[in-house]
């Protein structure tokens, strides 16, 4: 699953002397599931936790086992009690605004944030929350995360099915996935839609 928030970024000139950096402001959120979302709002309800660090620094950060993390001890509690065994999220700074993507997987280390397809996914979440200023526009992006989050699994299947084919590895099964569909110009998840479904790709 996956769950995004949209913040306001503050003017990042050098404060006045003796004021503090004025901290980002979360306009809006959406999440792939209820629960998802439910871990995202505790967090910032509580102004704390791993989205708060990625803001702050504007670099990725990923937990492989959230049972094994000693860092934001509220909110891997609340990924706990939801079957949450491992997450990475990802900063995208488009000014005056930025977002956070966060995966969240099952298992512990089933996500890979140097993955290709985890990148390709952060930057669709990206692109889908980035307007998302009214509630009818969150409830818009929390249908297109979904989407998202289901064409990952359909390239998923289909990455498995080459490399079985082709007795190659997980990043060439996806090169080649890319090859097809940007020659053949189809869509990433129509061709694996494809693999998939036994049609081939012609």
């Amino acid at each position: 699953g996956a769950s995004a928030v949209r913040w306001a970024v503050p003017d990042e000139g050098a404060p006045a002397a003796g004021a503090a950096a004025e901290p980002a402001e979360p306009l809006a959120y959406a999440a792939s599931h209820p629960e998802l979302a439910e871990i995202t709002d505790r967090q910032l309800a509580r102004g704390k936790g791993p989205v708060f660090e990625v803001v702050a620094t504007r670099r990725p950060l990923t937990a492989d086992d959230v049972l094994a993390e000693a860092r934001w001890a509220e909110t891997t509690s609340d990924m706990l009690r939801r079957g949450v065994r491992c997450f990475t999220t990802t900063p995208h700074v488009n000014p005056p605004v930025l977002v956070t993507l966060t995966l969240y997987g099952l298992t512990p280390g089933c996500l890979d944030p140097d993955h290709a397809l985890t990148s390709l996914l952060a930057a669709q979440g990206s692109a889908a929350v980035s307007n998302a200023l009214q509630y009818d526009e969150v409830n818009r992006t929390a249908t297109q995360l979904r989407e998202a989050v289901e064409s990952r699994a359909i390239v998923d299947q289909a990455k498995g099915i080459l490399m079985h084919a082709l007795g190659c590895d997980a990043d060439q099964a996806f090169a080649e996935m890319r090859r097809i569909s940007q020659t053949r110009h189809l869509k990433l998840t129509a061709l694996a839609q494809r693999i998939v479904g036994g049609r081939g790709v012609s």
